[in-house]
Formats: structure tokens, sequence, C-alpha cells
């Protein structure tokens, strides 16, 4: 295009006005353009050129995973347990012999238990005893044996015990001389061997 001489341009009032609304618009973009600058300076989020909707950044980092451990729980537990009773045997002489008599009954004993108890994710996983304590002590039982040798008694008197393999048994504080005796009175029930009933009339020692 050829040049238009500097007297076109002053002479001419409408190449005046045009010229100055190019020069406006110029600098309306050049203010655009700073601000431009200035926001690329933050991270856009991208935005799909398909849909027009905002994509994920590739850069975003994932939540980590938290894990548990077991949970342990500790916790005191208290048992009772009997303690069985001992027992004692003693000769009595009041007893005749071969014979046995309780004279003082057994009573079992109490002691308690504490017991540490560990459960794991609620199962039991460990058991300590840390603790015994007697709470009650046993009672020995004492049993009396008889020692008392028995007396066989003649079977042909009954009453008093006219005894057997002694000998010669005679009336107690009468006249004989033993060496048993008996004290009466003795009824006779079967043969007088020992001569008890000296009047006959059934009974001895009377």
């Amino acid at each position: 295009m050829p040049q238009r001489p500097h007297g076109w341009f002053r002479g001419n009032p409408a190449a005046k006005a045009t010229l100055v609304a190019v020069a406006i618009f110029l600098a309306g973009c050049g203010g655009e353009t700073q601000k431009t600058v200035n926001a690329s300076n933050s991270t856009p989020t991208p935005v799909s050129t398909e849909t027009g909707e905002a994509t994920p950044s590739a850069d975003v980092t994932p939540s980590a995973v938290t894990t548990t451990g077991p949970v342990v729980v500790k916790r005191t537990v208290t048992e009772t347990e009997a303690i069985p009773f001992t027992t004692k045997q003693v000769n009595d002489p009041s007893l005749p012999s071969g014979t046995t008599k309780v004279k003082v009954p057994g009573v079992a004993g109490v002691k308690t238990l504490t017991f540490e108890v560990t459960s794991t994710n609620g199962a039991q996983t460990g058991r300590k005893l840390i603790r015994t304590v007697i709470t009650k002590r046993p009672a020995t039982r004492v049993i009396a044996k008889g020692t008392k040798r028995q007396q066989r008694c003649d079977p042909n008197y009954s009453g008093a015990c006219v005894p057997i393999g002694k000998g010669d048994v005679d009336c107690a504080g009468g006249s004989g001389n033993g060496p048993a005796y008996v004290s009466g009175p003795v009824k006779v029930i079967g043969d007088d061997t020992h001569k008890l009933d000296r009047d006959g009339d059934g009974y001895g020692c009377d």
C-alpha cells in the first residue's frame, strides 16, 4: 500500500479517530494479557475439551490406609476352691475292739484364687495365678478306734455276763475263790455250769 503523506493524516479527522480507537483497543488488550500472565502463576483445574467438566489432576496423592493392631485387654478374675480335710485316727479304750466312732466331723476349707486373664480381640489368650488366700481353714476329722477287748459270755446265763475261758466263775462278794467273778443277779437259761443258782430258783448271785 502506498504511504499517505503526513498532511493527509493531519487534515483527516476520521483517520485521527480511528487511530485513537486502535490505541485504546491495544491498551485494553495489554491489560488482559497482564491479567492472564498473573493468573498463570496458580495451578488451574484441567477441563475436558469434550465434556466441559473438570477432570482430576494426575498428581493427586491418595489417602494413606491406616491399619490397627490387635486389641489386648487384661482383667482380674476371682474364684473359690474347696480345701479337702484330713482324717486322724485315735485309740479309744472305752469302745469295744474292732469298732470305730467319728468323734469330730471333718469340714472342708475354702481358698480364694485371683487370676490375671488376658484377652486378644475378644478371645482368651492367657491366664496367670497372681494370688492365693485361705479364706477358711479345713477342720480335721477324728475317728476313734475301739481297743477294749470284748468279753465272751456264757450262753447258759443272761443278764450279767458270765465270762468264758476264765476258769471257775463265782459270785462277786461271795465265798468263792474265783478266779473270775460276776455281779448278779444272773438268770439261768441253760445248764448252771458254774453252780451260781444255789437255791434252785433259776437265778444266781441274787
